[in-house]
């Protein structure tokens, strides 16, 4: 364990759910996970009691958050779920925390199953539709211009990252056509407790987290993870944005929250730390962002980046994070000022200290 992890408590340190079962976490609130067909090979799920009150009497059931990816695998173990962990009740509500595969990707499938509502906020709903039917500008192909304008050179990466244009469809092929749309502030009643809605920015467009005052629980969905940092990045279709900003700020409408928490992450186990959780990551952040300066004390592409904030070989899906993720810190340091940026002779954008 890494000292950084050793600050948190972890409740569940050695109950991880098997494929295809459930652990209560919290009265009412179930945790299993979904295996992942990239390095980082799980997603959390959670299964949330209902009851009668919240569902207008037409019996009890369970709402689901988050998904898992669109695969044979991923329907496999829901059904093991949902023959043995369910107690026969069906499911009633499908919430996505984000846009992203691993969290929507087999939304359409449930919902269709159960004949249930995909809950989501309207950004995340919106980009999810815009991505699966990989409209220009938001398909895989722009991707690699945009890369190409940051640096990326090698020949041999451009051919990888070119074979990923249709990485998002793959994973989300379809998804429902309409949605029940939810936002920040609100309160949803699930099971006997109202869970309260906090939207955050920069990892995507508008991310759900759910935090329950009766329980203390949070789940938190990608916001604020236990053992790595979220991924926050600039892509193509949004060329000129400062998302790291938009997180480090979002992570502010945590502070309020107990510290004793429970965390519930999309990535990693439960853990409580909450404030020593965000403490850290805005740390992390802040050491980047100093690496990242003193880099540029000569032009430097984000390519030119990548190698300094990730000293581990990428694989080309690590690397289009990577490449994004640096992207943005010389963005959030453009755009404070620190740094001015300029296009060379061959197209390529460069930054350096001011």
């Amino acid at each position: 364990m890494n000292p950084l992890e050793s600050q948190l408590v972890y409740p569940f340190a050695e109950a991880i759910p098997e494929k295809g079962t459930v652990l209560e976490v919290a009265p009412g609130v179930n945790w299993t996970r979904m295996a992942l067909p990239f390095a980082l090979d799980h997603i959390n799920v959670w299964l949330l009691k209902d009851d009668p009150e919240m569902l207008h009497g037409d019996g009890s059931g369970w709402t689901i958050v988050d998904c898992g990816v669109n695969n044979d695998a991923t329907h496999d173990a829901w059904q093991g779920i949902f023959n043995d962990s369910l107690d026969t009740l069906p499911v009633k509500r499908v919430l996505a925390t984000h846009c992203h595969p691993d969290h929507v990707g087999s939304a359409h499938w449930l919902c269709e199953r159960w004949q249930a509502p995909l809950w989501m906020s309207a950004a995340e709903f919106g980009f999810a539709r815009m991505m699966s039917a990989a409209l220009p500008g938001a398909d895989g192909t722009s991707a690699l211009p945009h890369f190409m304008r940051h640096g990326v050179q090698d020949s041999a990466l451009i051919t990888q990252l070119r074979e990923r244009r249709n990485y998002y469809p793959s994973l989300v092929p379809e998804l429902p056509s309409s949605y029940h749309r939810i936002q920040d502030g609100e309160a949803i009643r699930i099971g006997r407790h109202d869970w309260r809605v906090i939207t955050g920015f920069g990892h995507s467009p508008e991310h759900v987290s759910l935090y329950c005052a009766a329980l203390n629980v949070l789940i938190s969905g990608d916001m604020v993870l236990p053992r790595i940092s979220t991924n926050v990045s600039v892509f193509a279709i949004e060329p000129e944005a400062n998302p790291l900003q938009l997180y480090l700020d979002s992570l502010k409408k945590y502070g309020s929250l107990p510290h004793d928490t429970l965390v519930l992450p999309s990535h990693g186990k439960p853990f409580r730390g909450l404030h020593t959780r965000i403490t850290q990551l805005q740390d992390h952040h802040a050491v980047r962002l100093a690496e990242v300066r003193a880099a540029c004390r000569t032009p430097q592409s984000a390519a030119d980046i990548v190698p300094i904030m990730f000293k581990r070989a990428l694989d080309a899906h690590q690397l289009s994070f990577a490449l994004g993720e640096a992207l943005a810190h010389l963005h959030y340091l453009w755009r404070e000022g620190s740094l001015h940026r300029k296009f060379d002779d061959k197209g390529v954008c460069r930054f350096r200290i001011t």
